[in-house]
């Protein structure tokens, strides 16, 4: 038993080694350190309760698969590629100070979520010899767990309660976006992306389209703000944070409402 548990979770050790050690050499106020941070945490807690699922290793397979897309557009930036449409909004304006830390995050789970995701579930799916029906019960599980990590992300980045006043651009551009949905659209894609398995030339047509608008909802997620920073305050440090750090132990601000709008490119299934 705990032979058949190392395998099943080598591949996520994997996964979390390669996140640290993307994490170390970034610094702090990046905006790729800021979404890599928030799936780093993801990932740990996926691979601290993998057991409550009902197929481990399924999830655990889904897991690198899906971690694979995200490392591949961080190596494709480095090798000086282009990453995917997806991707380009938030490795573009990575360094833009006048775009807040939540919207770096919220960026990035757009991305990982509504593009990366579908492709992710497909290539399990053909992995394991199954169709995505089969995952369906504990991608669904995992909702939750995605849904409270949102939800700490928005309440550490956002501003503190001094500063809410002044930032209501930034709450109202939050406020349209939500993981719970954005899995939903995930999901619609991929009964797509299944069904038009044996028309690789639509299939293929259907994934540009989608790494397209996802990539045009990223860019309008990542809209610059202009909200204020104390002088001195790196690229990405949340405002109100002292100059050169992050916020400390200042008090979170309170949470934000979830929104339940609809993302661009998928509609909720039921």
């Amino acid at each position: 038993m705990a032979g058949t548990h190392t395998r099943i979770t080598n591949g996520v050790d994997g996964v979390i080694r390669r996140l640290r050690v993307i994490g170390a050499g970034l610094p702090p106020g990046d905006g790729v350190a800021v979404f890599n941070r928030m799936y780093l945490t993801v990932t740990e807690t996926v691979r601290a309760r993998l057991g409550e699922f009902s197929d481990p290793g399924a999830v655990a397979e889904l897991d690198v698969l899906f971690a694979g897309r995200y490392l591949l557009a961080v190596d494709a930036v480095a090798g000086g590629r282009r990453p995917p449409a997806c991707w380009r909004p938030l490795f573009g304006l990575r360094a833009d100070p006048e775009v807040h830390p939540v919207q770096f995050a919220l960026a990035g789970m757009n991305a990982h979520i509504q593009h990366d995701l579908p492709l992710a579930v497909v290539d399990a799916c053909r992995r394991l010899g199954c169709g995505p029906e089969q995952l369906a019960a504990d991608y669904h599980r995992i909702n939750g767990l995605l849904a409270g990590v949102e939800a700490e992300v928005r309440e550490q980045l956002m501003p503190g309660p001094d500063l809410l006043e002044r930032v209501e651009p930034l709450t109202h551009r939050i406020g349209a976006w939500s993981v719970d949905a954005a899995r939903d659209a995930a999901w619609s894609s991929v009964r797509v992306l299944w069904e038009l398995r044996g028309l690789p030339g639509a299939a293929a047509a259907f994934t540009a389209t989608l790494d397209g608008a996802v990539g045009l909802l990223g860019r309008a997620l990542l809209a610059p703000l202009g909200l204020p920073r104390p002088a001195g305050t790196p690229a990405g440090t949340p405002t109100g944070a002292p100059a050169g750090g992050a916020a400390g132990g200042a008090a979170p601000a309170g949470r934000l409402p979830l929104a339940r709008s609809r993302p661009a490119g998928g509609a909720r299934s039921r």
